[in-house]
């Protein structure tokens, strides 16, 4: 079998890298083996299912807020008969797990939390169907006949991108590989070794006032037609790792300015304001990694998350800013576009706004590998960035050629507050072999 292979972090795959690892990619299925034995994981990962029978899984019982509301009797009750209907219609026949069309979907028994998932499926005429991650739907799978935009799309969303970028699906009644890695709420898709969803936010379904579940079970969704998945396996991955421990500023130093200008209490991180410039940094530099955090900046406020920031010359320009804004103020309504909130400062202006009023709190997602930048504010994508595409901008910001360096936190003089500051270390395979 012919295969093709990506590095890591080192490649084209962006939308949410892992660590050390090569992802297979061959012209059928990137799951099989190279002697072709069905339900052998690749290295590093583990079958969910192991082609003799349904060890690993259950049925399906109810919507997640629905099993939260059961008590363990009524749930034990009701998932002893979810499990009796599901092994009456999906079998392990040859090595495939096949379902007969009737009956309800089949979930894993563990959940999960972050992971990288291979499997591949396979639909007849008119089939519809999905896969649930963490109990949600659903990454998408249907007949292009009837709907050309293709499957792997995350359906179900109302506010992100809900559509594959292309339609990768072979012709029905053949077989598909989907190869999805799911961090925090961002879920990234290839199809038969095409990007299909890059880093998109998934939405909860099932309470749309509230992030997708931190953890949950996968599910293989049925919609009345027979359906066939094989080799499917998982990859546990690495939390994000906190970096703020919400009570004092170990792992930080500050960096001009008074030593008071930074306080921690109550799970925040408070610039007070008022103390002169100055910025505080972590203890560590950082090459590739994802980063998340929130703040609050009070009306008119200004600050900044630095990037790869050398201790020496302007951390916006020895290394890179992005702007963080009370984008609403009268007073800067005639700034440039790349001051505002999201904005590579100096460089490059945010695709969007999608910045709340002062005084709430905000979420912002920086994923930051090797020489491309993407960021997220309030689940909203505003920046995509390659950082080799402003050669006129290298000499007034070298930090735009740097590869690591601290990650920082801006001092304009303004209150504001940051918590939930986490870090996804992400290693290239170089990093692997050293």
């Amino acid at each position: 079998m012919k295969r093709s292979f990506l590095v890591g972090g080192s490649t084209v795959f962006f939308g949410l890298v892992v660590s050390c690892l090569v992802f297979f990619i061959p012209e059928s299925s990137q799951a099989e083996s190279a002697s072709n034995e069905l339900n052998v994981p690749p290295k590093g990962f583990q079958a969910l299912f192991n082609g003799k029978d349904l060890t690993g899984w259950k049925g399906l019982v109810e919507s997640p807020p629905k099993r939260e509301k059961m008590s363990p009797q009524e749930l034990s009750q009701a998932q002893e008969q979810a499990n009796k209907e599901m092994r009456e219609h999906w079998k392990a026949e040859d090595g495939i797990l096949v379902f007969d069309g009737k009956g309800g979907s089949i979930c894993t028994a563990k959940d999960y939390t972050d992971f990288e998932m291979l499997v591949d499926w396979k639909i007849l005429p008119d089939g519809d169907s999905g896969i649930y991650l963490r109990g949600s739907p659903q990454v998408q799978i249907w007949d292009i006949n009837k709907h050309p935009e293709g499957s792997g799309g995350l359906y179900n969303n109302k506010i992100n991108p809900n559509k594959p970028l292309e339609c990768a699906d072979n012709p029905v009644g053949q077989w598909n590989t989907f190869h999805i890695i799911m961090t925090g709420e961002r879920v990234t898709v290839y199809l038969n070794g095409k990007l299909v969803v890059d880093g998109v936010v998934m939405e909860n379904y099932w309470e749309r006032d509230k992030p997708i579940y931190p953890t949950g079970q996968i599910e293989l969704q049925n919609h009345g037609n027979t359906l066939y998945f094989r080799n499917i396996f998982i990859k546990e991955l690495e939390p994000a790792e906190p970096i703020f421990n919400g009570k004092n500023l170990d792992g930080w130093e500050l960096v001009g300015g008074p030593k008071d200008a930074w306080t921690a209490e109550n799970g925040e991180m408070r610039c007070v304001g008022g103390r002169g410039s100055g910025w505080i940094r972590t203890k560590k530099e950082y090459r590739d990694f994802e980063l998340t955090l929130e703040y609050k900046i009070g009306e008119a406020g200004n600050s900044g998350v630095f990037l790869r920031t050398p201790l020496e010359g302007k951390p916006a320009y020895a290394g890179m800013e992005i702007q963080v804004l009370d984008d609403y103020a009268e007073k800067f309504k005639n700034l440039k576009p790349y001051q505002f909130t999201g904005g590579l400062y100096g460089v490059q202006a945010p695709l969007r706004q999608a910045t709340k009023k002062a005084g709430e709190w905000q979420r912002m997602d920086i994923l930051c590998v090797g020489r491309k930048l993407k960021i997220w504010l309030n689940g909203v994508q505003v920046q995509d960035v390659n950082l080799d595409a402003y050669p006129d901008k290298v000499k007034e910001h070298p930090g735009l050629t740097r590869s690591k360096g601290y990650i920082g936190l801006q001092n304009h003089n303004d209150p504001l507050e940051f918590r939930n500051i986490k870090v996804r270390v992400i290693k290239s395979a170089n990093d692997c072999s050293n």
